[in-house]
């Protein structure tokens, strides 16, 4: 295909002119229109001798490794999906009975084409599940009986692989529910187990689809009614999506992932959710008096590592979701392999206000995108 040709790149692919990406050749096209490449003083108006002399001053968002930011801002209305809203973003269908008294949770998944702006003036020619990058975030209960209807309005053979159980004719793969373009299928099993699991398209090659941007999370909460522990029970209520439990936390989706814009076969951008720096300019705002609950999943090709760490804090980690006791307590770094996933678990509940860095502590990852902030503040008044 045109957009995958191969093309000749400089020794030092990676070199993205941080401080204003411009285009990385091949499909990464510099918008005509692209802002200006002044960018404002993040400390104009800031009284600098005062913060040289307090050593405990909160950094500007800006000034994160260096100053090493993107200039301009992404049009997510263009791209038909915005990394701030997209965190809480949970696709939970649309539900009916059945005569056995179990719920049928139905999504509607489509296979879309679409050219994506991933940074400032930088274009990437997507395949994407119902038109954004990550796909919906498909949240449901254990135990439900799940239908997705999946229609292929893209230009190639695609697919739904879900990790979670399953019979072998609803894998996803060729042979079994892979569909051409124009063409309809409809995978149907049990929500089971309960975890942080993902879905991605199974077609071959396997990691051009991957890269492509066909994936997405996939949850299943816990049923607290079947816990005998009265300890497990709540924390199972805690995850369970509406239970007056889980209103409490505040929960997000946080999908790590990266662009080959030349594909060369290496990542230019990294991101978290698509757009690189897109929580250093929207900084993501928490109320320090609740806890946060992150679902964790690694999508990133042709680098064999990812990972996430958060700053001034530690958290408790429950690799792939499927044990309601963490599976790490106490730390501020987890490493994720493609397709692995899990969640977070922390508090700022004894912390000052102020703005929390969180990155890959891949250097590179982090200076090509993957880095932003929590915005801690008390309750909103």
């Amino acid at each position: 295909m045109p957009d995958e040709k191969q093309q000749s790149v400089d020794p030092a692919r990676r070199a993205l002119l941080i401080g204003g990406l411009t285009a990385a050749g091949g499909a990464a096209v510099l918008a005509s229109g692209a802002r200006s490449q002044s960018a404002p003083d993040p400390m104009a108006g800031h009284d600098m001798s005062a913060m040289a002399a307090d050593p405990y001053a909160t950094p500007m968002s800006g000034m994160a490794h260096g100053n090493m930011t993107t200039v301009g801002q992404v049009d997510h209305a263009r791209n038909g999906f915005d990394p701030t809203p997209m965190l809480t973003d949970w696709d939970t269908g649309t539900t009916e009975l059945l005569p056995d008294g179990r719920t049928l949770r139905t999504f509607d998944v489509d296979a879309i084409d679409k050219e994506i702006e991933i940074a400032p003036g930088i274009f990437f020619p997507a395949w994407t599940f119902n038109g954004r990058v990550p796909g919906p975030a498909l949240r449901a209960k254990e135990g439900e009986r799940l239908r997705i209807i999946f229609r292929n309005f893209g230009s190639h053979p695609h697919s739904m692989h879900f990790h979670g159980i399953h019979s072998a004719r609803m894998d996803g793969v060729p042979g079994a529910g892979l569909i051409g373009p124009g063409e309809e299928f409809i995978y149907e099993f049990d929500a089971k187990p309960f975890g942080c699991h993902l879905y991605h398209c199974h077609a071959l090659p396997l990691k051009r689809h991957m890269h492509k941007g066909m994936y997405g999370l996939f949850v299943i909460d816990p049923d607290p009614a079947r816990q005998s522990d009265p300890a497990l029970t709540a924390v199972a209520a805690s995850r369970l999506l509406g239970s007056p439990e889980n209103a409490n936390w505040q929960e997000m989706a946080m999908v790590m992932n990266a662009f080959d814009t030349n594909f060369d076969g290496g990542n230019e951008v990294y991101a978290c959710n698509t757009v690189g720096q897109a929580y250093m300019n929207v900084p993501i705002r928490i109320d320090k008096s609740r806890p946060v609950r992150i679902y964790l999943l690694n999508v990133t090709e042709f680098d064999p590592i990812n990972s996430f760490h958060l700053h001034a804090n530690f958290f408790d980690y429950y690799d792939t979701g499927t044990t309601l006791r963490p599976t790490q307590r106490t730390v501020d770094l987890i490493m994720q392999c493609q397709a692995q996933r899990g969640i977070l678990e922390f508090s700022f509940a004894d912390h000052e206000d102020g703005m929390y860095m969180f990155h890959a502590h891949q250097s590179e990852f982090t200076e090509l995108g993957w880095v932003g902030m929590f915005d801690v503040r008390g309750p909103a008044a």
